[in-house]
C-alpha cells in the first residue's frame, strides 16, 4: 500500500476544510483532538468490555493511523503501552488481496505470521476499521484486546507446552469481521465455535467495535474542520515531532557499542536454560539492538515472530527510556524512527514456519533486561537493575472450561536506580496491566483469595533497593486447572548493579506445607481439587549501589514497612536492629567490619548476577557459547534447538540434578566446562 503524501497549497486555519499548509499550532491543536480521541476509544472499549482480563486488568489498546499504517496517536494512560510501534501494513495489504475495504468494514486478526506481525500470539486479537472523508480514505482506527480463549489444547489457549502454533488455538487471518456496517454472521459463528467462551469473547469483539466507532466519529470531525488530507499532514508532522524528542533524549547516552546477556529458566521442552544476547550501539541519538547471539526458535511457545523488523513489543525498553528522559514525549509510530534491529531468522527473536508463540512475554520481558543491562553501561546514573523479569497472568479454570478466567496479572518490582529504589509489586516491562481488585475475583472466580501482598526480602539488597515482587495465595473453591504462563526467574536472580545484589527467586507451591505439596516450574494445566491452595511469590528486582551505604533509617523503615525482615536487615545491609530500634553504634560496627574484609577481595563485577548464573557461566562462558551459535545457524532451522539442547544436557549430565541453583565441588565445574569446551570444538572445528 503506498504511503499518503501530503499535498500542498495555502495556508488555511482549522475549519476551512482545505486541510493543507496547516501551521505548527495548528498541526499542534489536531494531534491534541488525536489524542483525546483515543484516550476516548480505550474508555469505550474497557466500559463495554465483558471479561476480567479486559476491563479490569486492561489488556487492550486503541490507536488512530494514517494512510502510512502506523500510529499517529496512541493513548498515554490507558490500556497496554507497548504496542506503540505497531505497523498496519501488513495487515491491510493482505485484508485487501481480494477487494478494497469500504465505509463501515472492519478487519479482523490474531495471527503473527498471517498478519504480518501485528499480533503476537493467538489471544490477542486485533481489529482494523478504515476511516473515510466521504468516498477518500483517509486513515485507519485500530485497537486490540486480549480474549480469554481462543480454542486450542488448553483453557486460555496458552500454554509454555504447545509445540506449534497450531496446538493454539484459531488462527484468523486478516478478514472482514464487518461488512459495510453489518457483523458477518459467517465469521462470527466461527469465531465461536471455536471459543470455550464465546459469549465474554464476542462481548470483548463488540466493546472493540464500539471503540472503532468512537474513532470513527472523532476523525470524521477532525477531516470536516482540515479536510481529507490533515489526517496525513497532522501524521507526519506528530511523528517527526516524536522522532526528533527521541533522538535528543538518546543523545544523552554515550555513544559505543555495549553488549550484555542473560537467560530464560528453560527451552520449555527440558531443563536446559535458554540465553538471550543484546549487543546495543549507541551513535547519535539512535540506539541498535542486535539480537546475534540469542538461542534458536524452540518447540515450545516462548517464540516471538518478528520478522527480523524492530518490533514494538521488544523494544519497548527503549520506549521506557525515551520516557523517562523526555516524561511530555508523544506517544506514536514516530518514536520507530530511531531504533534499528538485527535477529537471526530462525532465532527467538525472528521465529519462522510455524512456531508457537503463546508465552512470547516470557521472551521479550528478558529482552527488556538485557537492554537494560546493555544500555545501563551506557548511562549509570539513568538506566535501572533488572526488574522482576516476568509477567504471570494467573488463570483458573473450570473443570469443563466454561470459565476461563484470569485472578491475577502477577509481576513483580522494577529495578533500583541511581538516586531512587525500585517500585514494589509494578513492573515497567512489557505489560503495563492493572491489578484485579481482590473483591471483584472473588466474584467472579471461584477462588477465595487468601493472601495478595508484597513479599518481604524479595527486592535486591543496595544502596538503593530493588522493587518487591508480591505474593498470592488462593484457595480453588471448586474443581478445576492452575495455568500461569510466563512462570520464569525460578533459577537465575535479575541482577543488581554497581555493588547492588539480585532480587529473590519466583515460587510457585500448590500446597504448601502439607503432605502433598508440589513445587512447580513449567505449567500446563495443573489440575485443582477444591480445598487446594496456590502460593505464587514472584522474583523482586535487582538493587543498584552498596547495600552498606543505604542509609540505616531506610533500611529501619522498610522493616516497619514490612518489606524486609529484621534477620534480612542484618545479612544483606549490616543494620542491627534491637526490639524494633536502630543501634547506630552496632551498625556501625558491624558494616566496617564487612568493608573492611570486602577491601582485600576482589572487584565485584559492574552487575551483581547472582550465584547460580556465575556457576552456569563458569561451565558455559559467553565465548564459547557464541562459537556454538555460530555453528548451529548452519543447521537447518528445525533442527537447531535439538541439536543445542543434546549437547548442554549431555555437559549437565556431570553435574547435580538441580544446578546451578545448588552449587557443585570445583572438580565438578571444571570438568564439565572442559567438556563444553570439547563439545564446541568437535563441532566447529575442522576435523
Amino acid at each position: 500500500m503506498p504511503t499518503h503524501t501530503p499535498t500542498t497549497g495555502p495556508t488555511s486555519g482549522l475549519g476551512t476544510g482545505h486541510g493543507t499548509g496547516l501551521t505548527t499550532v495548528e498541526k499542534d491543536v489536531a494531534q491534541t483532538r488525536l489524542q483525546a480521541a483515543v484516550e476516548e476509544m480505550c474508555l469505550t472499549l474497557r466500559r463495554a468490555s465483558r471479561s476480567l482480563y479486559v476491563r479490569d486488568a486492561a489488556d487492550f489498546a486503541c490507536a488512530v493511523a494514517d494512510l502510512s499504517g502506523r500510529f499517529v496517536a496512541y493513548p498515554q494512560d490507558v490500556g497496554v503501552s507497548g504496542f506503540v510501534g505497531l505497523d498496519l501494513t501488513p495487515t491491510i495489504e493482505a485484508a485487501t488481496a481480494h477487494g478494497p475495504l469500504g465505509p463501515g468494514d472492519v478487519v479482523l486478526t490474531n495471527d503473527p505470521y498471517l498478519s504480518g506481525g501485528l499480533s503476537t500470539h493467538l489471544p490477542d486479537v486485533h481489529a482494523v476499521a478504515p476511516f473515510f472523508d466521504g468516498d477518500e480514505l483517509v486513515g485507519y482506527g485500530w485497537a486490540f484486546v486480549h480474549v480469554s480463549d481462543v480454542g486450542g489444547r488448553v483453557p486460555s489457549s496458552v500454554s509454555v507446552v504447545n509445540d506449534s502454533v497450531f496446538a493454539e488455538g484459531l488462527r484468523v487471518p486478516p478478514v472482514r469481521y464487518v461488512r459495510g456496517g453489518e457483523v458477518v454472521p459467517e465469521v462470527e459463528a466461527i469465531l465461536a465455535a471455536n471459543s470455550r467462551t464465546p459469549d465474554a469473547n464476542r462481548g470483548d469483539l463488540h466493546a472493540m467495535l464500539a471503540a472503532l466507532d468512537t474513532g470513527r466519529r472523532r476523525v470524521a470531525e477532525l477531516t470536516a474542520d482540515l479536510g481529507p488530507a490533515g489526517l496525513a499532514d497532522v501524521g507526519a508532522f506528530a511523528r517527526e515531532q516524536s522522532a526528533a524528542r527521541a533522538r535528543a533524549a538518546l543523545r544523552t547516552l554515550a555513544d559505543g557499542t555495549y553488549r550484555f546477556e542473560d537467560f530464560l529458566d528453560n527451552d520449555g521442552v527440558s531443563d536446559v536454560p535458554l540465553r538471550v544476547v543484546v549487543t546495543a550501539t549507541v551513535d547519535d541519538g539512535t540506539v541498535h539492538l542486535d539480537l546475534t547471539g540469542t538461542d534458536p526458535q524452540v518447540e515450545a511457545a516462548l517464540n516471538m515472530v518478528t520478522f527480523g523488523r524492530a518490533h514494538s513489543w521488544v523494544v519497548t525498553r527503549l520506549f521506557a527510556l525515551i520516557g523517562t528522559l523526555d516524561p511530555a514525549v508523544p506517544l506514536n509510530g514516530g518514536l520507530m524512527d530511531v531504533i534499528g534491529f538485527t535477529a537471526p531468522e530462525g532465532t527467538l527473536l525472528h521465529a519462522t514456519g510455524t512456531a508457537a508463540t503463546g508465552v512470547r512475554h516470557a521472551t521479550t520481558s528478558r529482552v527488556n533486561d538485557v537492554v537494560s543491562g546493555a544500555l545501563v553501561q551506557a548511562a549509570p546514573e539513568v538506566l535501572p537493575a533488572a526488574s522482576s523479569g516476568l509477567v504471570v497472568p494467573v488463570v483458573f479454570a473450570a473443570a469443563d472450561g466454561s470459565r476461563v478466567d484470569v485472578v491475577e496479572p502477577m509481576v513483580g518490582g522494577t529495578g533500583a536506580r541511581h538516586g531512587a529504589d525500585g517500585a514494589d509489586g509494578r513492573d515497567s516491562g512489557i505489560s503495563n496491566l492493572s491489578n484485579n481488585p481482590v473483591e471483584t475475583v472473588e466474584a467472579n472466580v471461584a477462588v477465595r483469595v487468601r493472601r495478595y501482598a508484597l513479599r518481604p526480602d524479595s527486592g535486591g539488597a543496595g544502596r538503593w533497593r530493588g522493587g518487591s515482587g508480591l505474593e498470592l495465595e488462593f484457595e480453588a473453591l471448586t474443581d478445576g486447572g492452575l495455568l500461569a504462563r510466563g512462570l520464569e526467574r525460578l533459577r537465575f536472580r535479575p541482577w543488581g548493579f554497581a555493588g547492588g545484589l539480585p532480587g529473590a527467586l519466583t515460587e510457585l507451591v500448590v500446597n504448601e506445607g502439607r503432605a502433598d505439596e508440589q513445587r512447580l516450574s513449567v505449567v500446563d494445566v495443573h489440575p485443582l481439587r477444591a480445598g487446594d491452595r496456590v502460593v505464587l511469590r514472584t522474583s523482586g528486582a535487582g538493587g543498584y549501589g552498596d547495600p552498606l551505604e543505604r542509609d540505616p533509617h531506610a533500611v529501619l523503615a522498610d522493616v516497619g514497612a514490612g518489606l524486609v525482615t529484621p534477620a534480612h536487615a542484618l545479612d544483606a545491609y549490616g543494620v542491627v536492629l534491637r526490639d524494633g530500634a536502630l543501634d547506630e553504634g552496632a551498625t556501625a560496627a558491624e558494616r566496617g567490619r564487612r568493608a573492611a574484609a570486602a577491601g582485600s577481595a576482589a572487584g565485584a563485577s559492574r552487575h551483581g548476577l547472582g550465584p547460580e548464573r556465575e556457576r552456569w557461566e563458569r561451565v558455559f562462558p559467553p565465548g564459547l557459547a557464541d562459537r556454538l551459535d555460530v555453528h548451529l545457524r548452519t543447521l537447518p532451522t528445525t533442527t537447531r534447538a535439538a541439536r543445542r539442547r543434546e549437547i548442554l544436557r549431555g555437559v549437565l549430565a556431570g553435574l547435580p540434578p538441580r544446578f546451578p541453583g545448588v552449587d557443585a565441588d570445583d572438580a565438578a565445574i571444571d570438568a564439565a566446562g572442559r567438556s563444553f569446551a570439547a563439545a564446541v570444538a568437535a563441532v566447529t572445528e575442522p576435523a
